[in-house]
C-alpha cells in the first residue's frame, strides 16, 4: 500500500467505525414525536421519542410511554441539548437519553435498562441497573459537537421543509359549510394533495372533516402569524398523523385547546397545547399542558426539485471529532481539523519508521 494511502487509512478508520446518523428533512417528522427547537416547559407526555434544542424544565413529565420499534440510527426517547430542570423526568421502556448540559432535576429511568448521556452532571438519578455517564463535554468534544450539528441540522431542514412546502400549488379546495370546513383531498400522480388556506379560514369554522381519499401525504398550508387551534374533529384524530402534515410556515404563535388530527410544523412558532396532538410535531418553543400521541408521519413526501429540505443523512462520529458533509450539500468533504492532526502524525510516523529501516 503506497504511504500516502496507508497513512490516510490509519487516520480515518476508527472515526468511521463508530460513526452515527445525524437526521434532517421529513425523517426528523418520522424519527420524533416532538421537537422544540428552543425551550420546552413541560407538565405532561409524550408517546415517543422527544428531541429538545434549548433546555427542558417544568414540573414532572413522561417520555418514551408507549414501546417503540426499535431506532435503526439509535436515537433515546429524550434528547436535549441543553440542561433538565425543574421536577423529575420519568424515562420509560427503555427509552435511554442524551443530554448536552447538566440533569439538575433527575431521571426516574423505568422499565428495560436504560443508557443516560450527559454532557455535564447529574444528580437525584438512581442508577441502579441502567449505565448513566456524565461529564462526557469535558471528556470527549465530539459529544456536544454531534448534539449541536444535529441542533442545527434539524433547525435548518425544517426551516427549509416549511418553506418548500409553503411554495406547492394548491390541488385540493377546503370547503366550508356553516361550522364544518371539509378538507376533500385530491392526490396527485405521488400521492399528494395540497391545501392553501389561511388561520382566517381555521376561524371560520368549528369542525373539521378530513378525507384523504388514498393520499400518501396531505399537506394543509396555513398562512397567518397568530394561530389558535380550537376545531373538533368529526370521526376522531387517528390515522391524520400519518398522513397529513398542517405546515404553519408563518406562525410566530400557536395556541392549541382541542384534541389535534394530523402532524403540525411550526418552525418559528412559540406555542401552548392544553390538549393533544396526534401526529409529529415540530415548534420553535413550547409550553406542553397537553399529549402528544404517536401516530407520527410515515408518508412518502419528497420536497420540490431543488429543495435543500429533502431528507438527508451525514455521519458524525461519536469519538471523534471528523465529520462528513451533509448529502443535501452537494460540496466536496473537507477533512476536519482533528482529521488532519491524524493523518499528519500517521505519515511522519510512517515516514520516520521507513527511514530506520533503511539505515539499519
Amino acid at each position: 500500500m503506497p504511504l500516502a494511502a496507508l497513512a490516510l487509512s490509519l487516520a480515518v478508520t476508527p472515526a468511521m467505525a463508530s460513526s452515527s446518523s445525524l437526521i434532517s428533512g421529513v425523517d426528523v417528522l418520522k424519527t420524533w414525536n416532538l421537537v422544540v427547537l428552543g425551550n420546552l416547559n413541560s407538565s405532561s407526555e409524550v408517546e415517543g421519542r422527544t428531541f429538545v434544542g434549548g433546555n427542558l424544565t417544568g414540573n414532572s413529565s413522561n417520555y418514551n410511554i408507549r414501546p417503540l420499534p426499535a431506532s435503526p440510527t439509535d436515537t433515546p426517547g429524550l434528547t436535549v441539548v441543553g440542561n433538565v430542570t425543574g421536577n423529575h423526568k420519568n424515562l420509560n421502556n427503555g427509552s435511554g437519553a442524551v443530554v448536552g448540559g447538566n440533569v439538575n432535576s433527575g431521571f426516574n429511568l423505568n422499565g428495560a435498562p436504560q443508557t443516560v448521556l450527559v454532557g455535564g452532571k447529574i444528580s437525584n438519578t438512581n442508577v441502579n441497573s441502567n449505565t448513566v455517564k456524565s461529564d462526557l463535554a469535558s471528556s470527549d468534544p465530539a459529544f456536544m459537537q454531534n448534539l449541536t450539528q444535529q441542533k442545527s441540522l434539524i433547525e435548518t431542514s425544517m426551516g427549509n421543509l416549511s418553506y418548500s412546502m409553503s411554495t406547492e400549488p394548491a390541488n385540493s379546495t377546503l370547503g366550508i359549510s356553516g361550522n364544518r370546513g371539509t378538507f376533500n383531498a385530491k392526490p396527485n400522480a405521488d400521492g399528494v394533495a395540497v391545501f392553501n388556506i389561511s388561520s382566517g379560514d381555521l376561524d371560520k369554522i368549528g369542525e373539521i372533516q378530513f378525507n384523504l381519499n388514498g393520499a400518501d401525504t396531505v399537506v394543509v398550508n396555513v398562512s397567518g402569524a397568530n394561530i389558535n387551534l380550537n376545531d373538533n374533529f368529526l370521526g376522531g384524530t387517528n390515522n391524520l398523523g400519518e398522513h397529513v402534515i398542517w405546515n404553519f410556515y408563518e406562525a410566530k404563535t400557536l395556541s392549541l385547546s382541542t384534541a389535534w388530527g394530523g402532524s403540525v410544523l411550526a418552525p418559528e412558532a412559540t406555542a401552548a397545547t392544553s390538549n393533544y396532538i396526534q401526529g409529529s410535531a415540530v415548534f420553535g418553543n413550547l409550553q406542553q399542558n397537553g399529549e402528544f400521541h404517536i401516530g407520527t408521519y410515515t408518508g412518502g413526501y419528497i420536497p420540490p426539485s431543488g429543495s435543500s429540505s429533502s431528507s438527508s443523512t451525514s455521519t458524525s462520529s461519536s469519538s471523534s471529532s471528523s465529520t462528513s458533509s451533509s448529502s443535501s450539500g452537494g460540496g466536496t468533504p473537507v477533512p476536519e481539523p482533528g482529521t488532519l492532526v491524524l493523518f499528519g502524525a500517521a505519515l511522519a510516523g510512517l515516514f520516520f519508521w521507513q527511514r530506520r529501516r533503511k539505515f539499519a
